[in-house]
């Protein structure tokens, strides 16, 4: 199978090394210290005591690449846009195009059903230039539950998870959906295929929609902000926003606040992406993770003043360095 990773940051590198060491065809679309990287050594992944590598053909023009099978996209989600304008050469009729990114995406209400089906989120999507850009046949949707790093360009470290939930935006069982399980399964992912790939994004949303922006306003890792009362009861109230939020659009959850955060305490001191992000002076990932919140609140009637604190302290915080 042809596999393009679009996107050779953490998550990108990660999914790529196990593709190619299960005999995928690997290309990748990197610039800059990223690609001098790829064609010096391939790409690597630090895995527990293991450094894997895989060889891959990399190159700053998809073009040079040609039709894919599959094209993973591993972008932050302020880079979609760009990614959009530059991504048609690797379509084919039938290539499939894994989204395995954070927040909402803008396919979100895609073969969704109910009221708002076809939907288009002006916080993801403004124009609908990305949507028009890849058409909605073409996706699948994935949500990452792992955590990795960059050491270096072009080389991942692995901290810890290894799942990924992949599924049609309609919810359909397909074959391709079924074949491409196995085939990360193959790879050494544990996959589950999703009913609804849409509530499994909005079940992770849930958790780090509150914990990532705070983290990068504050520095602080994922226990330090629960271990602060105050700091935990305002992202619960968030939360509860959020919960009711899905409760319109058809993704209720179950769990309170509080059980989250036990989940989330599991896992230890860890830092979020986002904090990753202002620490390497990247874009943050705001739109797709707290504005798409925001704007659907106000589609389904749902007050959000938490959310709404939260935004403008967030997006404050990345214009004044310059990451928003």
């Amino acid at each position: 199978m042809k596999v393009c990773i679009y996107g050779a940051g953490a998550i990108g590198g990660w999914i790529g090394v196990k593709l190619a060491r299960a005999g995928c065809d690997l290309t990748v679309v990197a610039r800059g210290a990223t690609l001098e990287a790829l064609r010096t050594h391939g790409l690597r992944l630090q895995q527990g005591e293991q450094t894997l590598a895989a060889p891959a053909h990399a190159s700053a023009d998809p073009a040079a690449l040609g039709v894919q099978d599959l094209v993973v996209i591993a972008v932050k989600a302020p880079a979609m846009a760009q990614v959009a304008q530059s991504i048609r050469p690797l379509l084919g009729p039938d290539t499939m195009v894994l989204t395995a990114m954070n927040g909402v995406p803008w396919w979100f209400f895609q073969g969704f059903g109910g009221a708002y089906q076809g939907k288009r989120l002006q916080a993801v999507d403004p124009d609908g230039a990305i949507a028009e850009a890849v058409p909605a046949r073409h996706i699948l949707g994935c949500v990452v539950h792992a955590s990795c790093a960059l050491r270096e360009p072009g080389f991942v470290q692995h901290h810890f998870g290894n799942k990924l939930i992949v599924g049609e935006p309609s919810g359909e069982k397909t074959l391709r959906i079924r074949q491409l399980a196995a085939l990360l399964e193959q790879a050494g992912f544990e996959t589950e295929v999703s009913d609804q790939i849409q509530k499994d994004a909005w079940y992770k949303l849930w958790g780090n929609m509150t914990v990532n922006p705070v983290s990068a306003m504050t520095g602080a890792t994922t226990d330090l902000i629960l271990n602060d009362d105050l700091v935990r009861g305002f992202i619960s109230a968030v939360m509860l926003e959020a919960r009711e939020i899905g409760g319109r659009i058809g993704i209720p959850i179950e769990q309170m606040p509080e059980d989250r955060h036990q989940v989330t305490r599991k896992l230890g001191a860890f830092k979020t992406s986002m904090l990753q992000d202002v620490e390497a002076g990247k874009p943050v990932e705001i739109d797709a993770l707290v504005t798409v919140v925001r704007e659907l609140g106000q589609l389904t009637g749902v007050p959000t003043p938490s959310t709404d604190v939260l935004l403008g302290l967030a997006r404050l915080h990345a214009r004044v360095h310059g990451l928003y």
